[in-house]
């Protein structure tokens, strides 16, 4: 013991002990060790009252410390196991786009709102990110400075979706809510809300533009679909506020949707626990895709940078043209698992490690992995050219559940048309440069029931 403590600690543990003796009864046991430790009568009640308690506090502290010295070693493997399994160029400050994922600390956390996070969208062009919440609010950021630009006020209720787009050279920001309205705002005009879209009979959930270069639709670059709690999906042509057409198929709230690169096809995912494929031009069902057990919160269609990966999971020889969509996709559920799909309604993966909802998916540009965040507070980064195996996950993302996920959009150069002739060799040029990794942004924002977005960047 003397080895160990020093004069004064061996002495201070004595009188705890004799104190913590004399509390619990043990009287004669506390005068033996006295009498054994020649404590004698220096040792009266304002002695015993100072040391007692003092054993059991230190007893308490050091299984606290014990666990956190347990949860420390836990984390120190964790991140081993990150070392070993991500890709060296990952961590590097000159990264490799097509390889990069987020990991902490986020560079920005943006707070501002009043209410939980329930969208994000990226301006194509301009470092803004415009965020929504059910304080009724848009917010609009410059997330390289990571600073509030402007609130945006106009719906009654919590807005839930957001996106940019619109007719070609004129940008717009749509939102939607549980007031039943689609509002239109023109960034070009300080953000000015130009025109409100009813229509739906319930809260709509989820708006999208619709990319230009659908078939034979001449103004596909104004057209705009949403998804409703009223289980429809309407098409609405934003240069003139009609709905030009309502699709039906699904039986309850449809909570997602989401067009194809080229504007030929809708994927769409609700309560019924189905997703479901659609021709943008006709509004017939195409596919459904049907396995998960509970509510489907996300859905999202793969890019053609994917296709190689997918395909060899599919058990495919040869990948899908690049020209071609809609040939993969990914469903994210209640039911805490991620679905792998092809085109046609075949489940080729489950990737399964979210311990709680699975609120968001996000294909990565570079096409090797796809990213998912959850109620489980995390986003999660899945390998496809590892089978789809778990290669990173963000832990704590944010405080409470993360609610929503996007990446920044790639930069933009200039083409000449859009959908038209020698289509199929633009497409196969950017497949060129995405192997590459040029044009991909590696920004991703994410949001949550902490009222906050975040920004992870390299």
């Amino acid at each position: 013991m003397s080895q160990i403590l020093t004069p004064r600690q061996a002495e201070e543990l004595h009188k705890a002990l004799i104190a913590y003796l004399t509390a619990t009864g043990l009287s004669n046991t506390a005068a033996a060790l006295r009498q054994e430790l020649s404590i004698g009568d220096n040792f009266d009640d304002a002695t015993r009252k100072k040391y007692e308690g003092l054993l059991e506090k230190k007893w308490t502290s050091v299984v606290r410390l014990q666990k956190k010295i347990m949860d420390l070693e836990s984390r120190n493997a964790s991140l081993q196991h990150e070392l070993t399994t991500t890709t060296p160029l990952s961590s590097r400050r000159n990264h490799v786009p097509t390889k990069w994922l987020p990991r902490s600390p986020a560079r920005h956390t943006l707070q501002s709102h009043r209410q939980p996070i329930t969208a994000l969208a990226f301006h194509p062009i301009f470092t803004s990110l415009a965020s929504a919440s059910e304080d009724t609010t848009i917010k609009i950021w410059d997330y390289e400075l990571g600073e509030l630009e402007t609130t945006l006020k106009g719906h009654t209720k919590p807005v839930l979706s957001l996106d940019y787009g619109g007719p070609r050279g004129g940008t717009l920001l749509v939102s939607c809510s549980s007031d039943l309205t689609i509002k239109l705002w023109d960034p070009a005009d300080e953000y000015k809300n130009t025109r409100t879209l009813p229509g739906h009979d319930h809260s709509v959930s989820c708006v999208r533009f619709i990319p230009s270069g659908a078939a034979g639709a001449p103004t596909s670059g104004n057209l705009l679909a949403s998804a409703s709690r009223d289980r429809t999906i309407r098409i609405w042509d934003v240069t003139t506020g009609y709905c030009v057409k309502t699709i039906r198929g699904h039986a309850d709230w449809v909570r997602d949707i989401n067009p194809s690169a080229d504007g030929r096809y809708l994927l769409s995912a609700g309560n019924d626990q189905t997703a479901r494929l659609w021709d943008a031009s006709s509004g017939d069902a195409k596919a459904s895709f049907v396995g998960h057990t509970h509510v489907l919160e996300c859905a999202a269609l793969a890019p053609s940078a994917a296709y190689p990966l997918l395909a060899a999971l599919a058990g495919l020889k040869k990948p899908p043209p690049v020209t071609s969509s809609a040939e993969f996709l990914a469903t994210g559920s209640r039911d805490k698992t991620i679905k792998l799909w092809d085109g046609r309604g075949t489940c080729i993966k489950t990737l399964v490690g979210h311990d709680n909802w699975v609120r968001a998916l996000v294909w990565h540009p570079g096409g090797k992995y796809l990213l998912s965040c959850g109620d489980d507070k995390s986003v999660r980064c899945w390998d496809l050219a590892q089978e789809g195996k778990c290669v990173r996950v963000v832990e704590e993302a944010h405080a409470h559940f993360v609610s929503c996920m996007r990446w920044a959009p790639g930069i933009v150069r200039e083409q000449g048309g859009g959908g038209g002739k020698g289509n199929g060799g633009v497409a196969e040029a950017d497949e060129k440069r995405e192997e590459k990794g040029e044009g991909i942004r590696c920004v991703i924002a994410t949001g949550s029931v902490d009222l906050s977005v975040r920004v992870f960047a390299p």
